[in-house]
C-alpha cells in the first residue's frame, strides 16, 4: 500500500505542475486545487513542497512556477542527446529559408517540440520547447507516423480521437491512412492549414545511427507568403538536406532512440 501510495503522490505532484500553462501562469490555491481535482488542503501541500524545492512561489494570494521547472524537462532533452546536435542545423536552416523551424519526436498521440528557431510568430498559440500538438494533424507528426511499424500504427489510431481542428483538417481514418502512405512514399510532407487557418507546413524525417526514423524537421510559414509549390521547389531541398546532416550527425553519435516510451 505504501507504494501504491507513492505513485499516487507523484501523479498529484505532476497534474499540479501542469495545471500551471500560458493561459494560467499564475493561479490561486482555489484554482490550482479546481483544475487538478485535488481537495485544497491537498493542493497546497503540493505546493509549499514545490516552493521549498524552489520548484514555485508565491506573493501570498496567487502562485507560479519558477524556471527552475524547466530542469524536469532538460533532464530528459539532455539525455536525448537529439536536440543538441540538430539546433545548430535547425538554425542554419531558418536562415537559409527565413522562415521558423522545428523538430519534433512522437509522445503517444502527439508530436513534441524538442528544438527550434523561430524568425516570427506564426501561430495564436506560442510555440516553444515542450509544445505538443496532434500528430495526425501536422506535418511532422504524419512523417513521424509514416515511420512507425504495423502494430504501433495500429495502436496509435486506437488510442487517438481524430477530430478536425480547423474547417481545413482531414478527420476521416481512411483519408488520413491515404495521406500517410503517400508521405511513407515520397519521404516529405505538406500539411496545409489543417492545425491552424492561414498556416502551412512542409516536414521531413531525421534517421539515427541504426536507421530508425526518430524525429521530424519541419518548415512553417504564413499561407499567405508562399504557394505549395515553393515548398516543394525552394524549400524542399534544403529541409531533407538539413534532415540528412543531422541524420548523419547521429549516425556518428552513439543516441538511443528519442521516441518517448
Amino acid at each position: 500500500m505504501a507504494e501504491v501510495a507513492e505513485v499516487q503522490s507523484l501523479v498529484r505532484g505532476l497534474a499540479v505542475i501542469r495545471a500551471f500553462n500560458e493561459q494560467h501562469p499564475r493561479q490561486t490555491l482555489a484554482q490550482v486545487a479546481e483544475a487538478t481535482g485535488l481537495a485544497r488542503a491537498t493542493a497546497r501541500r503540493f505546493l509549499h513542497t514545490l516552493m521549498a524545492q524552489g520548484y514555485a512561489s508565491t506573493n501570498g494570494s496567487e502562485f507560479w512556477l519558477t524556471p527552475k521547472v524547466l530542469e524536469l524537462g532538460y533532464a530528459y532533452l539532455s539525455s536525448l542527446g537529439l536536440p543538441t546536435i540538430a539546433q545548430p542545423h535547425i538554425e542554419q536552416l531558418s536562415r537559409e529559408v527565413d522562415e521558423s523551424c522545428s523538430l519534433s519526436v512522437l509522445d503517444g498521440p502527439d508530436v513534441v517540440y524538442v528544438a527550434r528557431a523561430a524568425v516570427r510568430k506564426i501561430m495564436s498559440t506560442s510555440i516553444t520547447i515542450g509544445t505538443r500538438f496532434p500528430a495526425y494533424a501536422t506535418s511532422m507528426g504524419r512523417v513521424l507516423l509514416a515511420g512507425l511499424d504495423e502494430k504501433a500504427f495500429d495502436a496509435y489510431w486506437q488510442a487517438t480521437t481524430i477530430k478536425a481542428i480547423t474547417p481545413k483538417t482531414i478527420s476521416k481514418k481512411s483519408e488520413l491512412f491515404k495521406v500517410i502512405a503517400q508521405v511513407r512514399d515520397q519521404g516529405w510532407c505538406i500539411v496545409d492549414q489543417e492545425l491552424e487557418l492561414g498556416l502551412r507546413s512542409i516536414a521531413g524525417p531525421v534517421h539515427d545511427h541504426e536507421g530508425r526514423l526518430v524525429a521530424s524537421v519541419n518548415i512553417s510559414t504564413p499561407y499567405a507568403m508562399h504557394e505549395e509549390e515553393e515548398l516543394r521547389t525552394r524549400f524542399l531541398p534544403a529541409l531533407l538536406n538539413t534532415c540528412q546532416a543531422i541524420s548523419n550527425d547521429l549516425r556518428n553519435t552513439t543516441l538511443s532512440s528519442p521516441t518517448i516510451s
